[in-house]
């Protein structure tokens, strides 16, 4: 766990969960507020977009808020040895946006999106490194390097 912690502080796991509940309120603000349908009267078929969009992006933001509260979990101790090494707490597959869709969305809606897909591209890259590290030193390893340094 010593390798992956410096990948992961308490400090960044913190700021990432906050983005992500700051980004989830934003969103579901925008969602609720009817803004969109306001801005788009011109255009029938954008709000059906829309909505597949914002299911995206609800669905993104659940997937990286989850991770990372199992990130927390499992890097402030409070998961046993056999839950972290449960591997069904990746992180979880997120649909991209329709790129040129959303280019028809009022700019809120496409900063929302975009944000959702950056969050969630970071964290992917994180969940990789912090795999490839896991396989290249395993939890076992670091068990016994832990051993050896104590006695």
């Amino acid at each position: 766990m010593a390798d992956s912690e410096a990948l992961i502080t308490p400090k960044l796991l913190d700021a990432l969960y906050t983005e992500a509940m700051v980004l989830a309120d934003e969103a579901r603000s925008y969602f609720e507020s009817g803004r969109f349908n306001d801005e788009c009267l011109d255009d029938a078929t954008l709000p059906v977009a829309f909505s597949c969009e914002s299911l995206k992006v609800t669905t993104r933001l659940m997937h990286c808020i989850a991770w990372l509260l199992n990130q927390k979990a499992l890097h402030g101790d409070e998961l046993n040895e056999g839950e972290a090494w449960n591997h069904n707490r990746e992180l979880g597959y997120a649909a991209a946006s329709d790129g040129p869709v959303v280019a028809l969305f009022p700019e809120e809606a496409q900063q929302i999106i975009n944000a959702s897909e950056e969050l969630f591209q970071r964290l992917q890259r994180l969940s990789i490194r912090l795999e490839y590290q896991e396989i290249v030193e395993p939890p076992v390893h670091d068990m016994f390097r832990r051993l050896q340094t104590s006695f």
